[in-house]
């Protein structure tokens, strides 16, 4: 599998292609990122390597963090995520991941938590078009009818009612690298990822067909 790395989201912005043509981006701080600990086939049952993003003081940190991130020599951090790849052996515990992995053009896939809205209605949660806005109406923002006819005479299961809206793990595939700042840590990403400005974002490559 492809690697990856931890970022934050710090906003979104525009960019300007060759042609001439505005594309918006997310801008993502991006490590860089520490190696923890990687594992093997032969140690853990597969490969994955594990890597730390936002450095931590240490007064907040408690003994068996402190033990786990020793080995690194670089601190404990507040963020920590496996990431599995086919290659861990390459890596070194405490060897340093940043945006230099990701090139320009390249596509890649990001997750993050989306915003939280609390409980919602069926118009703001599922998007239902809602009843008639005319003089008179008492259908607004309401679902409907819910249990059709006498037959099944009943909710469905499965049907979109309201709830709990946002909060959720979302991935958003196929977005492309507009530009790597080296120099600041940051991925100019095209379109927009889950998640608030200073959320946390785990960016993935996409592993080649056959590869």
């Amino acid at each position: 599998m492809a690697f990856g790395i931890i970022g934050k989201k710090v906003g979104m912005s525009q960019l300007f292609r060759e042609d001439g043509t505005l594309c918006p981006v997310t801008v993502i701080e991006a490590g860089p990122c520490v190696v923890l600990q990687k594992k093997t086939v032969e140690t853990d049952g597969y490969s994955a390597v594990q890597l730390g993003f936002d450095p931590k003081k240490s007064e907040r940190v408690n003994k068996p963090m402190t033990g786990h991130c020793a080995k690194a020599g670089k601190g404990a951090f507040y963020q920590l995520k496996e990431f599995r790849i086919d290659n861990a052996g390459e890596y070194q515990v405490g060897q340093e991941i940043n945006v230099g992995e990701f090139q320009e053009g390249e596509l890649v896939k990001v997750s993050g938590t989306t915003k939280g809205k609390g409980f919602q209605g069926v118009i703001k949660r599922h998007g239902y078009h809602g009843g008639r806005n005319t003089h008179g109406s008492r259908f607004h923002r309401r679902p409907g009818s819910l249990g059709p006819s006498t037959s099944p005479s009943h909710v469905l299961k499965g049907v979109k009612l309201p709830g709990q809206c946002g909060n959720v793990t979302q991935t958003m595939q196929n977005l492309k690298v507009m530009a790597v700042d080296q120099a600041n840590n940051l991925i100019y990403l095209k379109g927009a990822v889950p998640g608030p400005s200073e959320g946390v974002v785990f960016i993935r490559k996409i592993a080649k067909k056959g590869k």
